[in-house]
């Protein structure tokens, strides 16, 4: 079993570091799009997280576990070791967690759809329905092409160009793995000492997003000191999927959003304030 993350690099390892964290039922692929944009100002890590990708056989996948993976990462990797953190949904839960738990590597943190209150249906999650659904949904259909897309265009919002990684990490995808994912993001909360946070952070949501994503959302404003939310409108072409997945349909509005916040510049203009 390997001892750390795998993860894959691209910039120049003296320049400003940025640490992506994927989210789940994909690895750190998903940040490639992104990264190219960035490479030539910062150092892009991108780690797999457990049960996935390079990361496969760290096992179990556990929010708090996972941060404290991350740290280990940036202070291995990352001169300094301090980074800026960027996650997207349960990406996002670890960058909160790191927060709490690893505030001393963390420079600055860009946190989008982190989900810390319990959506409408959570209470049907149990682990033995989640079981269920992946054994009716993923073994019968690992090689149904049809099946995989209609996934990955409704359920994640993940474009076209996407489908040979998508298909791979379908293909590969656990029932350990899934129910990790799934038990793991559900039951993420709120964690202890984000008032105590001193790291600059910028939340973010979609506005199509669920109502308990918005709310945890302006939790987040509510608790961290030195931060500010925005909210992602991708106007007709939008959907709930696709604003929650906004690094792959928007590549370029997400880096330059990065970019800008990491280096106190003005946000983007297609972004609109999220008030607490």
């Amino acid at each position: 079993m390997q001892s750390g993350l795998g993860f894959q690099a691209m910039g120049d390892v003296n320049s400003p570091a940025i640490v992506f964290l994927h989210g789940g039922g994909v690895s750190g692929w998903m940040w490639e799009p992104v990264a190219r944009r960035l490479a030539d100002r910062f150092y892009c890590l991108m780690p797999d997280l457990p049960e996935f990708g390079r990361s496969r056989e760290i096992k179990p996948l556990t929010i708090r576990g996972a941060a404290g993976l991350v740290a280990d990462l940036i202070r291995a990797q990352v001169p300094g070791g301090r980074a800026a953190v960027v996650g997207v949904s349960e990406g996002a839960q670890i960058a909160v967690q790191m927060l709490a738990e690893n505030p001393g590597v963390v420079e600055r943190a860009m946190i989008s759809s982190a989900l810390l209150r319990p959506l409408w249906f959570s209470g049907l999650l149990s682990e033995g329905f989640i079981r269920w659904s992946f054994r009716v949904s993923v073994p019968p259909y690992r090689n149904c092409d049809a099946w995989i897309r209609l996934n990955m265009k409704y359920s994640a919002g993940i474009p076209e160009i996407y489908f040979p990684q998508f298909k791979a990490e379908f293909q590969q995808l656990t029932e350990d793995g899934f129910t990790h994912v799934m038990l793991e993001n559900q039951k993420f909360r709120q964690p202890a000492g984000l008032e105590n946070c001193t790291s600059e952070v910028l939340v973010c949501v979609g506005r199509r997003e669920y109502g308990a994503m918005q709310d945890s959302a302006r939790d987040l404003l509510g608790v961290l000191p030195n931060s500010r939310g925005v909210r992602v409108d991708l106007g007709r072409k939008g959907s709930l999927a696709g604003e929650h997945n906004w690094p792959l349909t928007e590549p370029d509005l997400f880096a330059r959003t990065a970019a800008a916040f990491l280096q106190g510049q003005a946000l983007p203009d297609e972004l609109t304030p999220l008030e607490e």
